[in-house]
């Protein structure tokens, strides 16, 4: 049966349960793993070591700064020297410290991992092969004050030539001004023509904010975390009605797929429940998460204790795949007979833990996911659309995380999934008035849409459980003009500019709707 509605669906100090980790890891017989995937046995998988696996964390943008400074010489009856506020060595140096002191501040501010190696100061073009984290970084911040080699394009190419993001930061309030504050389009970017000639483009140029920095290096470091990836497949991949979507994921993207089959997975669960150890454990951090007094329990317990056993073992399946995302496939009905409940509930805790948990398998809208998660360090909520009417569209899915904001969590009533009345499926209560980011991929991977919006509801209609209407400020007939494919992403927070920024180097268009 194809499930054209799912069925089901950095890490934290506690568990989603409320149980302390150090508590939590001792009452549990899984073991960190990280070999290949085969051969899989509960026995084998739950080992002997202490300890419930957990997410890694996401890797650092390493950044590479280099201030590149002019050091003019004063020549009579003649033009000696290039616009710009730095002219003499203490101008230099003071701008050293400058840079230092905002880079500093740059990584105090940021909410994701970025390492930033020495400052790098080069006066010529010569200079740049000494300069030894050239090989390691994965962007290049050029801070372009202008060179001494007097061929001023030429001695920029060479930097932004090397293979990697660059940013190219100019000033022009924000202390002494650049000379690329002038020369940075006609020279550079268009090299003394009238388009684009360059592989850094227009919006890789920043004057003086480190805000636009900051939201810069997010994108980047998000777009680092999710190209090239590892995703556990529970049931394989698919695409919705797109047979070639996990494999335009894979040119797009080059996600690693790993597939761990449904006979793999129903003898996995039944020695799972076969299991004491572990199915006590279930009970008990069912048990602590049924206290939360911002939650209502309104099917049968039995099934949400099912599904933190379930939710057990895919996380020792991630750790074994050395992965931090999955996706299940046939949540319609395939898993319920096996796991006696819904995968609803497991995907929900799965990403309220650090996570990345997605129903359906579907690879259209799956990298959209991840590249929002690793973008926004925040759980993202993979829904079905409704018609955009009056201003409003209706948004719904069975498996939407509670730790939408990344820390607390949203009220919930643990109910039966939808479409099949059975087991257990959260309605979070989504926060009216927050804002939040709306992603659209389209089915062939070339042109995503989204746009900016806010909560003004959370209603309980007979639809998937989890369920929020969005109003946008765009023309009801230019957002139903513009929805391509068919699952959509959502996440709390303004996400839009880090995700235009990162999808241009996936050759993937972008269109923000407002």
């Amino acid at each position: 049966m194809h499930a054209h509605c799912c069925p089901c669906g950095g890490g934290q100090a506690t568990d989603s349960s409320g149980i302390p980790r150090r508590e939590f890891f001792k009452a549990s017989g899984l073991v960190l793993g990280g070999v290949a995937l085969g051969g899989l046995a509960w026995k084998t998988l739950a080992g002997t070591e202490s300890g419930l696996p957990t997410p890694a964390s996401r890797k650092p943008l390493v950044v590479q700064p280099i201030f590149t400074y002019p050091l003019p010489q004063r020549r009579p009856q003649t033009s000696w020297r290039a616009w710009g506020g730095i002219q003499t060595t203490a101008d230099v140096q003071e701008e050293e410290n400058r840079i230092k002191g905002e880079l500093n501040k740059l990584e105090r501010d940021a909410d994701f991992p970025v390492q930033f190696l020495p400052l790098a100061t080069i006066r010529r073009v010569g200079e740049l092969d000494g300069v030894e984290g050239l090989t390691g970084a994965d962007l290049l911040l050029v801070y372009a004050a202008g060179d001494g080699g007097g061929d001023l394009t030429g001695h920029l190419n060479v930097i932004c030539e090397r293979g990697k993001d660059v940013i190219i930061f100019v000033r022009h309030r924000s202390g002494p001004l650049y000379y690329w504050y002038e020369g940075i389009s006609a020279r550079y970017l268009r090299q003394s023509t009238d388009k684009p000639a360059v592989k850094v483009a227009a919006d890789d140029v920043v004057v003086d904010s480190q805000e636009d920095v900051l939201w810069r290096l997010r994108a980047l470091a998000g777009l680092k975390n999710t190209r090239g990836s590892r995703i556990l497949a529970i049931g394989g991949p698919a695409g919705w009605e797109t047979p070639k979507a996990p494999d335009l994921a894979r040119e797009k993207w080059k996600l690693d797929i790993q597939t761990v089959t449904y006979a793999e997975l129903g003898n996995l669960i039944k020695q799972a429940r076969a299991d004491d150890t572990a199915v006590s454990l279930a009970r008990q951090r069912a048990g602590e998460y049924l206290k939360d007094a911002g939650l209502k329990l309104e099917t049968e317990r039995r099934y949400v204790e099912n599904c933190f056993l379930l939710e057990q073992i895919f996380r020792v399946l991630l750790s074994k795949a050395e992965a931090r995302a999955m996706t299940i496939n046939e949540c319609m009905g395939t898993i319920m007979p096996m796991a006696q409940t819904t995968a609803c509930l497991t995907l929900s805790l799965l990403n309220d833990a650090g996570y990345m948990a997605f129903c359906e398998s579907d690879f259209v809208v799956i990298p959209s996911g991840l590249l929002l998660a690793n973008i926004s360090g925040r759980p993202v909520f993979l829904n079905d659309p409704t018609y955009p009417h009056q201003g409003i569209i209706t948004l719904a899915h069975c498996t939407a995380p509670r730790r939408l904001d990344g820390q607390s969590l949203d009220p919930v009533r643990i109910l039966t999934h939808f479409e099949s009345d059975y087991g257990a499926a959260p309605k979070v209560e989504m926060r009216k008035g927050q804002r939040v980011t709306n992603l659209i991929p389209d089915f062939k991977s070339e042109h995503w849409t989204g746009f900016l919006g806010e909560i003004v509801e959370a209603p309980f209609l007979p639809i998937c459980r989890s369920q929020i209407e969005v109003s946008y400020k765009c023309p009801d007939i230019r957002l139903a003009e513009n929805m391509p494919g068919f699952h959509w992403m959502t996440c709390y927070g303004d996400y839009t500019r880090e995700v235009g920024y990162a999808l241009r180097r996936v050759s993937i268009l972008w269109e923000n709707l407002g």
